[in-house]
């Protein structure tokens, strides 16, 4: 029997989250590691988030490396998905997002991308209300992400975006947890661990 409560850690984390009084200074320290992390990658389809309860909102930084894209002419064109839920088999799949583009909300009340095309990440960024060593994140419960993840192929790399207070030393993942490939918070690059 694991001695870690994921329940009670989500709840203390996502109380905290809610509460950060430095919410501001993290989420733009956070923009600027990503903007940093995502330079020279050789994506052009990345799979983010509607940020929900606090969580940090990619979606500037994402939009910064799409025109950033559209500046340097890329021939192919960058695109962004965000999640659209199959409440059936309880599984994302991702459709395009943009500034401006139409939205409705999903079975749970979060903003999807209306009517837009279908797309398939080789990158994705997931929100994590908690995180730990090995790339393994503490999310809401729901198990989505790691069916969705376990259901793709190919896989597309995973990064797992949270604040520092989110780290959790006593983090015991369960069987069916998929580890992230790299975790970034508002320090820097959390996971992998770079060698000294």
């Amino acid at each position: 029997m694991s001695s870690f409560d994921k329940k009670a850690a989500r709840e203390r984390l996502l109380h905290e989250r809610l509460h950060l009084e430095d919410r501001l200074a993290r989420a733009d320290a956070l923009q600027q590691v990503m903007r940093v992390w995502l330079l020279g990658r050789p994506d052009t389809v990345i799979g983010a988030y509607w940020p929900i309860k606090g969580e940090f909102d990619p979606l500037p930084a994402l939009h910064r490396w799409k025109e950033d894209g559209e500046l340097m002419d890329e021939p192919q064109r960058r695109r962004i998905g965000l999640p659209v839920v199959d409440k059936a088999h309880r599984t994302l799949s991702f459709h395009v997002w943009y500034p401006g583009c139409p939205m409705e909300e999903d079975a749970y009340g979060i903003p999807k991308p209306k009517d837009t095309e279908l797309i398939v990440p080789t990158l994705l960024f997931v929100p994590c209300v908690g995180y730990g060593a090995g790339g393994y994140r503490l999310g809401y419960g729901g198990g989505f992400y790691d069916r969705t993840l376990a259901a793709l192929a190919p896989r597309p790399a995973t990064v797992g975006l949270g604040f520092t207070n989110g780290f959790i030393d006593d983090f015991e993942p369960e069987p069916h947890d998929q580890p992230l490939d790299a975790i970034l918070n508002d320090n820097g690059v959390v996971w992998p661990v770079a060698a000294p």
